[in-house]
């Protein structure tokens, strides 16, 4: 079989204008668009349809019947690799940290349920939780699986590969078709794929990444995927990327997440999560304030995703328990 793409979205995702998000972030109406990667339907959508398009075609090419990925137990790149592997006739298994009911269940902690995990089960897909294990750990778990099954592909944690970057060099020839005039791109920086996409596609000084805790060295790991897809990559010291977002740790909301996210409820209705979506947002909020991102350039804060691992998150339902009641 020979493919290099699988279809599994419809394209382009819409760019909508901001424009009171905008003004409470110190910017004018016109200068903030959402990029809404959100949108992209199957699986409850997110930027990881992007990737899985080419990492499932490479799996399927090489005759895989069963899709093997890894991600914390409210991984959103695992909710979509089990919706790709649906739509595709294939199986999925899923690779965790930590035990079944854990505590905790953000991203990057327990699984103690809700949220992603929920739709895990409702796409068809089987679980294997690897215990007390580190990032090399859970990859070398997910590895021997793999291994031991007769026609599994390994996608790759949050389907960050060369390959699956592709997926966003499409998408940032896609934007700039959008927004010609685009200034900066904000996108929360994870496993490091879209960046290295868009980086591709726009060219380091256009993309604006914020670390969200998710990998030890954003720099090293962007500028490698850019290498692969580009002849003449960027010196990774030009990588435009934030870390003062990051906090306590890839699991922890912090205060300016918390703030970001209800900016971006009251002021458009645009739900974010608060391990990624939500500190991309806080840290556009951080670069309008040092004069990072300035007053009238078209700035596009690309939407990713994420609102399941919303519900699995602990902290969510603490600091936002329901609607304030009138007395």
């Amino acid at each position: 079989m020979t493919i290099s793409r699988l279809p599994l979205a419809d394209w382009p995702t819409p760019v909508e204008p901001a424009p009171r998000l905008a003004r409470a972030l110190g910017l004018e109406p016109d200068d903030l668009w959402i990029k809404r990667d959100d949108l992209t339907g199957l699986g409850g959508g997110g930027n990881k349809i992007r990737k899985l398009e080419h990492t499932v075609a490479q799996a399927l090419a090489a005759g895989a019947d069963t899709l093997v990925t890894t991600g914390a137990p409210q991984s959103n790149h695992a909710r979509l690799t089990a919706a790709a592997a649906a739509r595709a006739g294939l199986s999925a298994v899923l690779v965790f940290p930590g035990e079944p009911g854990g505590s905790g269940g953000a991203e990057g902690s327990g699984g103690s349920g809700g949220g992603n995990l929920v739709l895990d089960g409702l796409l068809g897909a089987r679980a294997v939780w690897a215990g007390d294990v580190d990032q090399d750990g859970l990859a070398a778990a997910a590895a021997r699986l793999a291994a031991s099954l007769p026609a599994a592909a390994l996608i790759p944690f949050g389907g960050s590969s060369v390959v699956g970057a592709r997926g966003y060099v499409e998408g940032g020839h896609e934007l700039l078709g959008q927004v010609p005039d685009l200034d900066t791109v904000v996108v929360a920086l994870g496993s490091g794929g879209t960046m290295a996409g868009l980086v591709a596609a726009l060219g380091p000084d256009k993309v604006l990444g914020v670390h969200t805790g998710a990998v030890d060295d954003p720099r090293t790991v962007v500028s490698d995927l850019v290498s692969g897809l580009t002849e003449l990559p960027p010196d990774p010291g030009a990588l435009r990327i934030r870390d003062d977002q990051v906090g306590p740790g890839y699991a922890v909301q912090t205060d300016a997440v918390a703030t970001a996210m209800e900016t971006a409820a009251r002021t458009e209705g645009i739900v974010l999560d608060p391990v990624y979506t939500g500190r991309a947002l806080a840290g556009l909020a951080a670069a309008v304030a040092d004069g990072t991102v300035r007053r009238n350039r078209r700035t596009v804060f690309l939407h990713t995703g994420g609102l399941p691992g919303l519900f699995g998150h602990p902290s969510v339902a603490r600091r936002w328990p329901g609607p304030q009641v009138l007395t």
